[in-house]
This record gives structure tokens, C-alpha cells and sequence, in this order.
């Protein structure tokens, strides 16, 4: 799998005219590769994620995954698609807060109607595989910061997707959390061969990747500190 875009555009209509935020984004990120894209707030970084997972269509220009354009699925399609593909770790973890860890992590799976106790062990492997084994009936509210973002992670790779995004993984985390959680991100992607995007403000996140691009101003350039 790779994932490509070509002179991808995002405007959003104003009172004053319409206001562009992503202006022309070419990337090529190939299969296994682990990607940071740092910026300041408001530079376009969390649209350009948005696009990435088809959770926003940009105005202009072309996404291909797996050499296909979901954008032209069908609305039904596209969401089967994202389920199957594609999985994301947000800045809040979004966990259920009346559901286990494990019903947590099995949330995408209920979608399709697989095989429920080989998706049962594959989520209790990723448990394990994040440290929580001994967590699994615990509530989100009984887990610190660090350890519901673990379980987010488990829950975005439940589906065995070959794309994982990440938005400000760490940005509510502290600074020993911060450096887990991202070192644990970087380990599985490498485990289980996907593209890992991560967009970030933090520089010592970004600095775990072996590749690094900036944003600014809706523009993309490669980081000025990397090697």
C-alpha cells in the first residue's frame, strides 16, 4: 500500500471569501514508512489528517490508497472502506465510558459480521501487546491519561489496517507518558508493516521519526533539523 496525494487544496467558505488552509499538498508516503508532520496550531496539519483518513474531502486535487480514490465510493462504501483501512489515535481518546477496556478495543469490529472470538483474542493480543492484559474490565474512568491512550491504540488497530493516523497522540499526555506512548506507536506500526502519519506540535514526538515534514500556511517542506 501507498498512499499519494497530488496538489491537494481545502478552502472553507467565510463571510470575506472563501479561506484556503491546505494549498497543494503532493506526498508520497510508501508502505512501512512512519511519518511526522509538525506545525503550529492552525497551520493546516489536522485537515490534512482529516483528508488522509476520508474523514474530509478537499476542495481540489487527488488521495489514492492502494492505488484507489475513495472519495469516489459511494458514501456507504467509503465508510466500509475507512472501517477496513484506515485507523486513527486522537488527542482525546474518545472511549466509551460505560464500556470495558475490552468492548472499547472491539468497537470497530461490531460493524461487520466476522468471526467475534477471533476478533476477541486479536484485541486481547493487542492488550497485551500495550501492556494492559491486566486492565481488560477496567472503565476508561479507572485508567490514567497514559493508559486509556494505549487503549485507543489497541482500538485503532483492531482491524488490522494498513494506514494509522495519528492527531496529537501525546498532546494531553505528560512528559514520560508523552515519550511511551509515542515510542509504543512507532513499535507496533514497525510490528505490523503499516504507514503511520502522525501530526504534532511536539518536537520530541517528531523526533522519534525517522521522517519529518513541516507545515506552514498550508504548505508542506521537509524539517529543517532532520538528518
Amino acid at each position: 500500500m501507498t498512499l499519494l496525494t497530488d496538489q491537494l487544496c481545502k478552502d472553507y467558505p467565510t463571510r470575506s471569501g472563501s479561506l484556503p488552509v491546505l494549498r497543494g499538498i503532493t506526498l508520497e508516503v510508501p508502505d512501512g514508512e512512519a511519518l511526522a508532520i509538525m506545525g503550529p496550531s492552525g497551520s493546516g496539519k489536522s485537515t490534512l489528517l482529516y483528508i488522509l483518513g476520508t474523514l474530509e474531502r478537499p476542495t481540489s486535487g487527488s488521495l489514492k490508497l492502494e492505488g484507489q480514490d475513495p472519495f469516489a465510493l459511494s458514501e456507504p462504501q467509503l465508510a466500509d472502506f475507512r472501517n477496513r483501512h484506515i485507523g486513527f489515535v486522537f488527542q482525546d481518546h474518545h472511549l466509551l465510558p460505560q464500556l470495558s477496556v475490552l468492548e472499547n478495543v472491539l468497537i470497530p469490529t461490531l460493524v461487520h459480521k466476522g468471526n467475534g472470538a477471533e476478533a476477541d483474542r486479536w484485541a486481547r493480543t493487542l492488550l497485551e501487546r500495550v501492556g494492559l492484559s491486566g486492565r481488560l474490565d477496567h472503565r476508561p474512568a479507572e485508567l490514567s491519561g497514559g493508559e486509556r491512550q494505549r487503549v485507543a491504540i489497541a482500538r485503532a488497530l483492531i482491524n488490522k489496517p494498513r494506514l494509522l493516523l495519528a492527531d496529537e497522540p501525546t498532546g494531553n499526555l505528560d512528559r514520560a507518558s508523552a515519550r511511551n506512548v509515542g515510542e509504543l506507536l512507532l513499535e507496533l506500526h514497525r510490528q505490523e508493516k503499516t504507514i503511520l502519519v502522525v501530526v504534532t506540535h511536539s518536537q520530541e514526538l517528531a523526533k522519534l521519526f525517522p521522517r519529518r515534514l513541516e507545515m506552514n500556511d498550508g504548505s508542506l517542506a521537509a524539517d529543517e533539523g532532520q538528518p
